[in-house]
């Protein structure tokens, strides 16, 4: 099958891959949609994770059914189906006080198991997730990164009525600020310095779109919350953000990490020992699929607002990374395995 391959930094090359073999329990999906993530571009241009051990990238995908093995059970052949990627080690630790979702001894689909910017994909019935027939497989392709900002709100300290400010207005901070509008914050804040992103925001809700390169973004929240937000959210990972978004908490409120980072930042505590701010971080999800997949059928997120452009498999890196690298105005760039 053809499929996408991570070399090394900068070179990822479309070319023959072979096929998992579809052993018992397992399922064969046929790949229609495939989203290029975040910590998919943090590895073309920073290098491939230390747990990647295979090069077929792809972690965000949906498709159908084509084959089942022996002992699947309540799937069959024609079914439109999400993927989650991870599978814990269901073991360790982390997995018995039940945070799979931080297991390191797991594998995962699209990192150390052929992904989903390929042909097809076989993968654990315990995988897939069926959708609903009025959802589109396009939005199929958004429950893991939708999962993603879901998990953040859902172990965030936001309660109904609280503020909030997002800094980061890509797929994450789009899908993100969707979720704390659906969990009831009364005032959202979105910092981003693309003009397309900013006023995407408008679109989907925030109440301030804020860009950062012309105004002081936390002096600017402060300013309209008498104080500070009750939680700020980080989608963007880097300094000016963890900056800015620390200091745009009100004492007592809650910073959460989002995002992923290619390089450390700068920090001085006392910035939130006297406020008694909390720094926090948020990681993948847990056991919020089929949550996931009712918020998009249903239209309470959106998954289409942040889908800026649908790609072939061939035009992976010109079309789909390098046009994330240089082109702000894009958002969730899709892989059509039809096109």
């Amino acid at each position: 099958m053809k499929a996408a391959k991570l070399y090394g930094i900068n070179d990822i090359r479309v070319e023959e891959a072979a096929l998992p073999a579809l052993e018992n329990g397992m399922v064969k999906v046929k790949v229609e949609f495939a989203g290029i993530c975040g910590s998919d571009m943090h590895e073309y241009v920073g290098g491939a994770y230390p747990f990647r051990t295979q090069p077929v990238l792809g972690h965000e995908f949906a498709g159908v059914v084509v084959e089942v093995a022996d002992g699947v059970t309540h799937t069959k052949v024609g079914d439109r189906v999400a993927i989650e990627p991870p599978i814990p080690c269901g073991k360790c630790d982390n997995c018995k006080r039940g945070f799979s979702n931080l297991c390191k001894k797991g594998k995962s689909y699209g990192y150390s198991i052929s992904g989903g910017f390929a042909e097809y994909a076989v993968v654990r019935e315990e995988n897939v997730y069926q959708i609903p027939d009025n959802m589109s497989l396009e939005l199929g392709a958004l429950v893991e990164p939708t999962a993603v900002a879901v998990h953040a709100v859902r172990q965030s300290q936001l309660k109904l009525g609280d503020t909030a400010a997002i800094f980061g207005a890509g797929p994450i901070g789009l899908l993100v600020l969707q979720a704390v509008k659906a969990a009831g914050a009364s005032e959202i804040f979105v910092v981003e310095v693309s003009d397309e992103r900013r006023q995407k925001a408008l679109e989907l809700g925030a109440t301030y779109v804020i860009n950062p390169i012309d105004t002081d973004a936390a002096t600017f929240i402060r300013e309209k919350t008498n104080g500070g937000v009750e939680v700020a959210y980080d989608a963007a990972g880097v300094q000016a953000t963890f900056t800015s978004g620390v200091n745009s908490v009100h004492p007592g409120g809650e910073f959460k990490i989002v995002s992923v980072w290619e390089r450390p930042v700068e920090f001085n505590p006392n910035t939130v020992v006297s406020p008694e701010v909390k720094i926090s971080g948020s990681f993948a999800y847990l056991n919020i699929f089929p949550e996931v997949i009712r918020l998009l059928a249903r239209g309470v997120i959106d998954g289409n607002a942040v889908i800026t452009s649908q790609i072939s498999l061939d035009d992976i890196v010109e079309k789909g990374f390098e046009a994330l690298a240089k082109d702000r105005s894009q958002c969730k760039i899709l892989v059509n395995m039809n096109l």
